[in-house]
């Protein structure tokens, strides 16, 4: 039966593309034509299409829309700012990269599982002032944000970046919860783990980057800010251009492989998309370096950055879309975030129909019931980053702009 419903100009991106199998006879969408919303073949999914870019053109602090359906780019536009093949700041969505560099160290043996300790992978960072218990502080408590020591993110990021050791600052806090415990959400976590990575590997994260991700993604991945020590900062300031964040997505949507190449192995997307942890913020669930959220009973993996630098993959809709932003600027869950993830899902609740009036009215994510399945490819896989546990509880110059050193 035809529906006769006549949605608003808000129909969200995910609506369009979720109906397009059924509304349309023609082949998949022709390939990617730049600042245009021409790419979107006609019909019902070009008229979908169109709608979300003129939603998307009434967001103010947004940057650039891309969206990918089936691997094929099918919308791509720039609303202010730089060309989408420019490196800009993605901001936190580096925390999402450098944990997909952990499990290409993982694949590759040079980390030997989640499960390995800081006391085992980096005893000459601790600081000696330290709490013992740091020496317990795994790879995973890094990866989920769940170390247990006191955040160095919010109100503490500036004092952190200021600091003349941001390595020996982040580890020198006192613990405010167990290891393992809640997610205190920590740029200075994931720091560490770059700098953890960096010298497990012999190579700075910069290079790690390059040959693991930049290489096989056929990326360009600029220098980035760096501490003190020398190490490139785990987890804030990467700069990716947009096109470079839908080539990484769409690497994750394919479990691993982008374009035959595998870049990572599928186990890791499996235990990259296990929840393990919730945000206190938003209320989604946390995997390793990706929220989690199901939306329309779709499962949804975000990357997210400070000012609304976003990447969203569900795989079961054969969906990417990135989304630019002022970085610049805040976006709160409730703020501009939320009207983003307006845009990609809002006509999922209240039955599936739109939202009524002159702003999307705000989504409301669930949990994530169950985490893709796939096979673990390695016995070190196998052993440690495979495996589906819940969070327990264990006993035990700086280079950026100071208007900036407050924002992640």
């Amino acid at each position: 039966m035809v529906s006769t419903h006549h949605p608003t100009p808000r129909r969200s991106v995910l609506r369009a593309l979720a109906a397009a199998p059924l509304m349309m006879v023609a082949a998949a969408a022709p390939p990617f034509r730049p600042a245009t919303a021409a790419a979107a073949s006609s019909g019902a999914l070009g008229t979908g299409l169109e709608r979300a870019r003129r939603h998307a053109r009434g967001l103010e602090q947004l940057n650039s829309l891309i969206v990918a359906h089936h691997g094929e780019t099918v919308l791509a536009e720039v609303f202010r700012g730089p060309p989408l093949d420019r490196p800009v700041n993605v901001k936190s969505v580096s925390k999402t990269v450098v944990a997909t560099l952990v499990g290409v160290a993982l694949d590759r043996g040079i980390l030997t599982g989640v499960d390995t300790t800081l006391g085992q992978l980096i005893p000459g960072l601790i600081p000696s002032g330290a709490d013992p218990g740091v020496r317990a502080i795994t790879v995973e408590h890094l990866l989920t944000m769940q170390a247990g020591l006191d955040r160095t993110s919010g109100a503490n990021y500036g004092r952190w970046v200021e600091s003349r050791n941001w390595v020996a600052h982040a580890l020198g806090r006192p613990f405010v919860a167990e290891p393992g415990g809640p997610m205190l959400y920590s740029t200075g976590s994931y720091h560490v783990l770059g700098a953890a990575l960096s010298r497990a590997a012999g190579s700075s994260l910069l290079d790690l980057a390059r040959q693991w991700l930049g290489a096989p993604l056929d990326v360009a991945i600029p220098p980035w800010t760096r501490d003190p020590q020398g190490y490139y900062m785990g987890g804030n300031n990467m700069a990716l251009s947009p096109m470079a964040l839908l080539r990484f997505g769409e690497m994750w949507r394919g479990g691993g492989v982008l374009d035959g190449r595998r870049v990572v192995s599928a186990a890791w997307v499996e235990a990259s998309w296990t929840p393990r942890t919730r945000s206190i913020y938003s209320g989604d669930e946390y995997g390793y370096g990706w929220f989690l959220s199901r939306v329309g009973g779709h499962d949804v993996s975000y990357a997210r950055g400070y000012g609304g630098q976003m990447l969203y993959v569900v795989p079961s809709l054969g969906l990417t879309v990135v989304m630019t932003s002022d970085p610049t600027r805040p976006a709160r869950s409730q703020g501009h975030v939320g009207d983003l993830k307006a845009l990609l899902a809002e006509p999922y609740h209240r039955g599936g129909r739109a939202g009524r009036g002159d702003r999307p009215a705000r989504l409301t994510l669930r949990p994530r019931r169950h985490a893709v399945r796939t096979r673990p490819s390695s016995p070190a896989m196998s052993r440690a980053a495979i495996r589906r546990r819940q969070p327990t509880a264990r006993t035990g110059s700086t280079g950026i702009p100071r208007r900036s050193r407050s924002r992640e």
